[in-house]
């Protein structure tokens, strides 16, 4: 168990201390013998300095260069964005670094969790069948065929906030209740769906609509098809219904192409129809739904059988980040990273734009040389394209991360790594690529929440683990998000969004190691389908390709 603190060096070698609680000015802070009066108030997870910095002096956190002063830096002043700048090093090839400190798996070793086995050998922690347009103006008749299979198939969800509505029309219509609008709250019910599903074996049919797939370059579409690729022949799918209309740059035949890339003897259930073809609305409509309802029944034949550990393939992702992520719930699944590798499992570590400053990290370890050049060349192309258009990779933090301790990139991207934990890695991936070797695997993506893990799940994360400091909702249509709080404030104020709180970890009610078999003892519980995360409970069905552009 670990010890309630009141300020943390993450590296030995760090000449900034992490504020674990407010700190006022003028309060002493006594550390490793040295006392350090503050000149500035230093609110939880800021900064600040534990030596005398110089204008254009390093800063250093995680052991790494995070930034340079502004200004001179008397002991014990708080950086901020006034007085600290991005900063970070060089990075070219250099040896590789593949020695790690495997952790000890023998608890997990007669393990297995209960999933959806496929004939490539993939398992999958669910079972959904997929209805998708090939280009946005087929996205209206994916709304149609939505409303008619949910509603009759047992898959709508309880229409929770309609009787709140319609009480406050109620008090509008009534000249006395108009004064009571403003006091009325949303009392919670338990709402019954009327019907059970009819195929009691798949979780559920999911309608992946987007605004791609007509104007743009031959790239874009075919990066749209490779992701949408990614989903059909994903573990998690049974089958799938695809809508073109005919004319658009992403032709069904560049859908086929990547599907045979990715899965060369697919022999799932997969339609194609195209309006063009079809003519009229209800043609195309009535196809589609006889045609996906006995894909349905094909889906509901298969059931959960044992699997091991190491079919698990985990996402790590990061949103609405602050000053704890660094130091709690992003080192709690880079823990729970090197269990899963250890057992040979797979993981998934996107947003290139949060390696800014870890370069040079990450490219030692990789296992090959060409694979550390290909990561580094992805990044320098990544970023000359941003700064290009005037935003570079230093220009990341969002107001929000500004705001709770994460000033610079550089301070931002030092934390988010530690979701790699410490294992080598075995292979980097372009968007849309597909994750073929066990082991840690970056892959390349923006940072920005949802398209980077709509990215992850296209390159076959089974399970997400999602950090968050600020409190971020989303989810996946098919794959589950882990919604992980850095700290118990976030965890008590939003329950119905935060599934595990690692808080305890800044608490001093547990180590990252501990955090981190906890996350893992979860993760097996939910690839069983014996837990459901609040973002599946709640429909949050976030779903954004990534086009390729400039997206920090």
């Amino acid at each position: 168990m670990g010890e309630k603190q009141n300020v943390l060096q993450v590296h030995p070698n760090d000449n900034v201390l992490v504020a674990l609680m407010d700190l006022s000015k003028g309060e002493i802070i006594q550390f490793k013998g040295s006392s350090y009066q503050l000149l500035d108030s230093v609110p939880a997870k800021h900064k600040f300095t534990i030596e005398h910095i110089l204008k254009d002096g390093n800063i250093i956190m995680y052991g790494v260069l995070v930034g340079k002063a502004s200004v001179d830096l008397p002991v014990a002043s708080k950086i901020t964005t006034e007085n600290t700048q991005h900063a970070s090093n060089d990075f070219k090839l250099g040896e590789r670094k593949l020695n790690w400190q495997i952790p000890d798996v023998e608890k997990w070793k007669d393990k297995s969790f209960m999933g959806f086995h496929r004939s490539d050998g993939s398992v999958g922690t669910a079972n959904y069948w997929l209805v998708i347009p090939l280009v946005f103006c087929e996205n209206r008749n994916i709304e149609v065929m939505k409303e008619a299979l949910l509603n009759e198939l047992g898959y709508a969800r309880p229409k929770r906030y309609h009787q709140f509505t319609k009480k406050l029309a109620g008090l509008y219509q009534t000249e006395k209740g108009v004064a009571k609008i403003e006091s009325e709250i949303f009392q919670e019910q338990n709402i019954q769906v009327d019907t059970a599903p009819v195929f009691k074996n798949v979780d559920g049919i999911k309608f992946l609509t987007h605004e791609g797939g007509c104007g743009g370059t031959r790239s874009d579409a075919e990066a749209l098809c490779g992701l949408l690729a990614g989903y059909i022949v994903h573990p998690n799918c049974a089958g799938a219904t695809v809508l073109s209309l005919g004319c658009q740059h992403a032709q069904s035949s560049i859908l086929q192409t990547e599907i045979q890339k990715r899965y060369p003897n697919y022999d799932r259930p997969f339609y194609i129809l195209e309006q063009q073809i079809a003519g009229t609305e209800s043609n195309l409509i009535e196809t589609a739904i006889k045609q996906t309802f006995l894909g349905l029944v094909q889906a509901n034949e298969h059931t959960r059988k044992p699997a091991p550990i190491n079919k698990l393939v985990i996402g790590l992702e990061c949103g609405g980040s602050d000053g704890f992520s660094g130091i709690s719930a992003n080192p709690a699944i880079g823990h729970t990273s090197d269990l899963l590798v250890a057992m040979g499992g797979s993981v998934i570590l996107s947003e290139f734009p949060e390696l800014c400053g870890v370069e040079q990290e990450m490219s030692d370890r990789c296992v090959k040389e060409n694979t550390a050049n290909k990561f580094m060349h992805l990044m320098k192309v990544y970023n000359k394209k941003a700064e290009e258009t005037g935003s570079g990779f230093y220009m990341n933090p969002s107001p929000g991360n500004i705001k709770d301790g994460l000033i610079t990139d550089a301070i931002k991207s030092a934390g988010a790594a530690k979701k790699a934990g410490n294992s080598p890695v075995v292979d980097v991936l372009d968007y849309p690529e597909k994750l073929v070797n066990p082991g840690l695997n970056l892959l390349c993506t923006p940072g920005n929440d949802v398209e980077s893990t709509t990215a992850e799940v296209a390159s076959g994360a089974t399970i997400v683990l999602f950090t968050t400091g600020l409190g971020t909702p989303t989810g996946n249509p098919i794959v589950p998000v882990v919604k992980i709080a850095t700290n118990t404030a976030l965890f008590q104020k939003m329950p119905d969004i935060i599934d595990i709180n690692t808080g305890t970890i800044i608490d001093g009610l547990e180590t990252i190691e501990e955090a981190g078999e906890r996350i893992l003892d979860y993760v097996i519980e939910l690839a069983s389908g014996n837990k459901k995360v609040h973002a599946m409970r709640h429909g949050q069905d976030d779903f954004i390709p990534w086009k390729r552009g400039v997206s920090l």
